[in-house]
């Protein structure tokens, strides 16, 4: 390949999707900072302030890339993100944080190069690094493929093969400068910072779309539709077809300068937030069409003038995207940094969706597409919809595994931490193997996220689902993307969940008709509050859901020790509890490397305990509780 536009091309795509990944690394380590600052106490408040600030200069970087440099400038600059996305699969979270702000850095300072030459390239540029990152994190099951330790020595070789083709391929010649030759407005930049925050938080993740659109169902079977049609609706403003219907559609909207075009991105995620199954779904997949046929449109008048202002433009964008993010993130952790953003969420989105559509408005604009028009092979056309056939055969719903005989069952509760260990490293294939040495068949989670982006974009339910082979019940909590859930070997014959009144943090519990041979068996998963009075309030609440099911299996995240209230209100609601029964001495839960506090719970009702124990994993930041109870 020696064609310097054709590996531009490779060159950029590489450099967008490393900055994809690096955003959600970035943002993932930044969370467990600030989680020990304000919980734990662990982290001293400078040390996080400082690292909040050096994420805010990273992607201001572009404000200072000067106007005339270098031809080999960008090449250098590729090199840096092919160099420093090596260590970012390392999991811990000071390599991964330092690598990820090089990269950001490097990434952005690139791209507002590549905004001053070929503008018009961008926007393919960037449909094909999401492309690129919604195909890793699908043969993953939504966990990234290559941010796992495997992937270490295959990142070496692929950022050493991307590095030698850069350097070799870029032609050589005499020193001279280059100067501009497109500048973006600011309001252009504002767009692709809110293009990107819409991306990340929401519309490239098919396991975002899943939990907005499918309720209270395990999302297996939405997922597996999602997956391979998000993929061919982010492809599909590159092809033919689409840029005819593009047309047409800019036809039809034309009329009123741009303003249907925003009230179709805005309606369509407003349907898509409040709707349910495939209206909600559909909605969704058009948000994400017309999201990204908005910034091919921004980019499409770009002339030359002297008062060039890319950098500028780009770093506000950055701004603007980092400010979208830290709001979105208060709407998961409203209780305890501001109150206000309860419930704010849809609100940031349509934010976002308002500034990344108004370029439109600008008629000489909005009928240029010569951003997308670019040719295709047809070996590049079979090798796209192969790879959408490859994420729908992976997507389709998993076999589940058998459980054991229908004499017995055991089953367990486990506060998955969002994924991380007490470290902040990511753990869930030790969640997982805790799991399954323990012959769990069923088991309630707490703290689970379902595509945020400070978790890295998994599905944690989802996934450990598809790894232990067992059906998923999710009870949205928090934005629809955190919640608590329940994952059964058994099969699942019906399922319902309500929340519970919460001042705080919102709680809820789920519950899950399962069917055990011939018998039917009612398990309820909850997470209650951290104050006793609101855990008083919950409890009450949750024992009047369950009513006077029996036998049931109960168990949860209580936050309460055994001489609670919310202990004695279950005893006196008819559970038993397993340690108690069998005389055991129970073992504490929290925190899982040095446990002082019981908390964590399984219990039963219409049951017989035959076994209790608490596993020494510190897989998570709480150990899980394992009962085994057999019928009467």
């Amino acid at each position: 390949m020696t064609d310097p536009k054709q590996w531009q091309s490779i060159e950029a795509t590489a450099v967008l999707f490393f900055l994809l990944q690096a955003v959600r690394v970035l943002f993932s380590v930044l969370f467990g900072l600030i989680y020990d600052t304000i919980f734990a106490g662990r982290v001293p408040l400078v040390v996080t302030g400082l690292a909040v600030v050096v994420t805010f200069l990273a992607f201001l970087i572009p404000a200072v890339i000067p106007r005339r440099h270098g031809q080999g400038f960008p090449r250098w600059l590729a090199a840096l993100v092919f160099l420093a996305r090596v260590p970012l699969t390392v999991d811990h979270p000071m390599v991964r944080f330092v690598s990820g702000l090089v990269l950001i850095a490097a990434a952005m300072a690139y791209l507002t190069l590549r905004l001053r030459y070929t503008p018009l390239s961008v926007p393919s540029w960037l449909i094909l690094a999401l492309l690129g990152d919604q195909l890793v994190r699908a043969l993953g099951h939504t966990y990234d493929i290559t941010l796992r330790p495997g992937w270490l020595p295959w990142q070496g070789v692929l950022s050493l093969g991307l590095l030698g083709l850069t350097l070799l391929l870029h032609r050589r010649g005499p020193f001279r400068e280059i100067a501009p030759q497109y500048r973006v407005e600011v309001g252009d930049g504002l767009a692709i910072g809110a293009l990107l925050f819409l991306e990340t938080a929401l519309l490239a993740f098919p396991n975002a779309l899943t939990r907005w659109s499918s309720g209270l169902v395990s999302g297996s079977q939405a997922y597996g539709f999602l997956a391979p049609a998000l993929f061919l609706v982010t492809g599909l403003p590159l092809g033919r077809l689409s840029r005819r219907l593009m047309e047409r559609l800019v036809n039809f909207l034309w009329p009123m300068g741009g303003v249907l075009f925003i009230v179709a991105l805005l309606l369509s995620l407003i349907l898509g937030r409040m709707a349910l199954g495939p209206l909600s779904a559909g909605a969704l997949l058009l948000a994400q069409w017309l999201g990204l046929l908005a910034i091919p449109y921004a980019l499409a008048d770009c002339p030359v003038e002297e008062k060039e202002q890319t950098g500028r433009a780009l770093a506000l964008g950055g701004l603007f995207f980092l400010v979208l993010h830290f709001a979105y993130a208060f709407t998961f952790t409203y209780p305890y940094t501001l109150p206000f953003f309860r419930g704010m969420g849809l609100p940031i989105l349509l934010l976002a969706a308002l500034v990344t559509a108004l370029p439109t408005m600008g008629g000489a604009a909005f009928g240029d597409v010569e951003a997308l028009r670019i040719r295709h092979s047809s070996i590049q056309v079979l090798a796209f919809v192969a790879l959408g056939l490859l994420i729908a055969w992976i997507a389709r719903p998993p076999r589940l595994v058998p459980p054991s005989p229908e004499g017995r069952v055991r089953a367990a509760t486990y506060n998955i931490h969002y994924g991380y260990d007490t470290h902040w490293r990511y753990r869930l294939e030790a969640m997982a193997q805790a799991l399954e040495e323990n012959g769990v068949e069923v088991v309630f989670l707490q703290e689970v996220d379902a595509a945020r982006i400070t978790s890295y974009g998994v599905d944690n339910a989802l996934w450990l689902g598809r790894r232990l082979g067992m059906q998923v019940v999710y009870q949205p909590t928090l934005e629809q993307l955190s919640g608590i859930a329940l994952l059964s070997r058994w099969p699942v014959e019906a399922a319902d969940g309500v929340w519970l009144t919460s001042a705080l943090e919102q709680t809820a519990i789920v519950h899950a008709r399962l069917r055990v041979g011939e018998r039917g068996l009612d398990a309820y998963g909850i997470w209650l509050g951290l104050t006793e009075e609101e855990r008083i309030r919950q409890i009450e609440e949750a024992v009047a859901f369950i009513g006077d099911a029996e036998p049931a299996l109960f168990g949860g995240d209580l936050n309460s020790p055994p001489d609670s209230p919310v202990y004695r209100r279950l005893e006196a609601a008819g559970f038993v509890d397993p340690f108690r029964q069998l005389g055991l001495e129970p073992a504490p839960t929290e925190p899982s490397e040095s446990p002082e506090k019981r908390i964590d719970y399984v219990w039963l009702r219409g049951l017989f305990p035959e076994e209790a124990h608490v596993p020494e994993t510190v897989a998570s930041d709480h150990r899980p509780v394992v009962v085994e109870a057999r019928w009467p």
